[in-house]
């Protein structure tokens, strides 16, 4: 039985290579491996050559140790992206600058890739992968293409390191195992860094992935001292990559804490098709790359469809509801624990809808138990404010947090009743006054079609005269999802997501939260009716769409105003 270490990208990172050494020695490794990229990202790379020699690692160059041994001009990463390379470039400059030449001469030395047996293992150490140098062996490649990079070795274990990751997987009868790096987290959140422990015995062999405590605060004062960028430390501080991601793919990166550069956020949406007012506020904190969510392209607004029955059969409804729709609710437990999950996973609202919310017997319930939290939206047609449900809403009145949100379609009922049924304007009109009657905020959302686009300013006098103006009152388009086969189309591809939470799923929009209508905009479905999509999980699963989805010409995704 043989037990080896291996690691990777020591980037400059002295600190972390010593732990490595002690750590491995500790589980009774034998033998220590390092498959390259010594230098980057720290501000000691002279450091880290005699820890090698002395400790006796045999070392695997990759493509920043070939670079700086010849004296290139740049690293060689593999990066496609300006942003990316102008990082990397800051990176390599510094490293070449304070690398010795008699440790660039030996780095010439090493071989780029190493094959040996041990243990009637056959094993293949590489430093991207076993195509190219400075390859990016991703665990979220295809399997065709996991396949393709075995198939090049036909080794019965391939290490490989350059991404930065630490992943294991097995790929037919050959165990491939991304040690990670030393030099930076694996922008998991976690202050360790990451490296691969082997054992071989008659044959067989396994890997275990092991997190590596090493003195960070030393690496990120020696980063300060010599004079690297705040961007650089804040990884080696927060566990999170602040540079060179657009290399990274979007399963990766979607887990991740920041997904996109700074630069590449839109200033407003003032020039789209339909725009969405009052993006959040991205605040400049000094770092070159920002969160998806939370930005203007991905909003902390999380839509809860407390039911899909409704009293109305609106004839362009986005979600299909009607007194014949499909029944499923979330009902009062699960909104509950889902107004937790929001707060704790940062949104800022909830928008709570239906169907009509208001047949929902626990509606009142659930807006109290969200407002004591978070500001609510309570979608409603307004019309059945009667009876019981007229004392409920009661409840409501002076709550704070809250606002009642209206769907109005015309100054009078004739532009209204048409798609909303007849004697619709009326109720909603007098739900509407009723409501105001009660102190309770109110919005109005009018959906605008060929049929009513003349109603719009007539319709804002109407409101503006009950005190209802400015963006108390929005104009909407009608789009061509649910009921509707006409109007603006809306798709993953083109929209902005906004998480949308039905008893069927997660959807990426609620616009198209309707199942059996909009099956493309399903996130996720719910994997029983006890055991929903955490809330953690649906905002990956819309970071990863986006990332896949994003346009290459640059132009933005549309974002339709669902709320006022």
């Amino acid at each position: 039985m043989t037990r080896i270490a291996v690691c990777g990208g020591v980037y400059s990172n002295p600190y972390a290579l010593r732990a490595f050494v002690a750590d491995a020695r500790a589980r009774g490794a034998e033998q220590l491996y390092c498959l390259g990229d010594l230098g980057g990202y720290g501000a000691e790379p002279d450091a880290v050559w005699p820890l090698l020699l002395d400790n006796d690692i045999t070392v695997v160059a990759g493509n920043y140790d070939v670079a700086i041994g010849r004296g290139d001009t740049d690293c060689g990463c593999g990066y496609t992206d300006p942003r990316d390379n102008e990082f990397a470039q800051l990176m390599y400059d510094f490293t070449l600058a304070h690398t010795s030449r008699d440790y660039a001469r030996w780095m010439t030395t090493l071989p780029t890739e190493r094959r040996f047996t041990q243990d009637s293992i056959d094993i293949h150490l590489v430093h991207g992968s076993t195509l190219a140098l400075n390859d990016f062996w991703w665990e979220s490649l295809s399997d065709d293409q996991h396949a393709l990079r075995v198939q090049e070795s036909g080794a019965d274990l391939v290490m490989c390191t350059h991404s930065g990751l630490p992943w294991t997987k097995q790929v037919g009868q050959t165990l491939v195992v991304n040690v990670g790096v030393l030099g930076r987290p694996a922008n998991d959140g976690r202050l360790e860094v990451w490296y691969a422990l082997v054992e071989l015995v008659d044959g067989t062999v396994t890997a275990e992935l092991v997190p590596l405590a090493y003195d960070w605060q030393a690496q990120a004062a020696s980063m300060r001292a010599g004079g690297l960028p705040e961007a650089f430390v804040e990884t080696v501080e927060t566990g999170w990559w602040t540079t060179c991601l657009e290399v990274v793919p979007p399963y990766e990166r979607s887990q991740g804490r920041y997904q996109l550069y700074r630069s590449a956020l839109p200033d407003s949406f003032d020039q789209e098709q339909v725009s969405w007012a009052d993006a959040p506020e991205v605040v400049d904190n000094g770092l070159p790359v920002v969160p998806l969510y939370g930005s203007a392209l991905f909003p902390p607004r999380l839509w809860l469809y407390t039911n899909f029955h409704c009293n109305l059969a609106c004839s362009y409804c986005s979600v299909a509801s009607s007194p014949q729709a499909r029944k499923r609710s979330l009902g009062l437990e699960r909104v509950k624990m889902l107004v937790d999950e929001a707060v704790a996973e940062d949104f800022t609202e909830i928008y709570l809808t239906g169907g009509e919310p208001f047949l929902e017997p626990d509606i009142v319930e659930m807006v109290l138990y969200a407002t004591a939290q978070l500001d609510v939206v309570l979608l409603t047609n307004g019309m059945l404010y009667q009876g019981w449900r007229l004392e409920q809403l009661r409840r409501l009145a002076g709550r704070e947090r809250l606002v009642l949100q209206t769907s109005i379609d015309a100054a009078s009922a004739a532009g209204h009743d048409v798609n909303r049924g007849l004697g619709s304007w009326q109720k909603a009109m007098d739900g509407l006054r009723l409501a105001k009657g009660l102190g309770l905020p109110v919005r109005v959302g009018m959906t605008s079609t060929p049929q009513n686009a003349h109603e719009v300013e007539p319709l804002r006098a109407l409101l503006a005269s009950m005190g209802i103006t400015g963006k108390d009152f929005a104009v909407r388009p009608l789009v061509a999802r649910g009921f509707s086969e006409q109007g603006a189309v809306i798709e993953d591809t083109n929209t902005v997501p906004e998480i949308a939470v039905t008893a069927d799923g997660v959807h990426w929009h609620p616009a198209g939260a309707d199942l059996d209508t909009s099956p493309d905009m399903l996130l996720a479905r719910h994997p029983s009716a006890e055991y929903y999509v955490p809330l953690a999980e649906a905002k990956r699963l819309a970071v990863e769409r986006f990332l896949v989805l994003r346009r290459n010409d640059g132009s933005l995704p549309l974002v339709y105003n669902c709320a006022v």
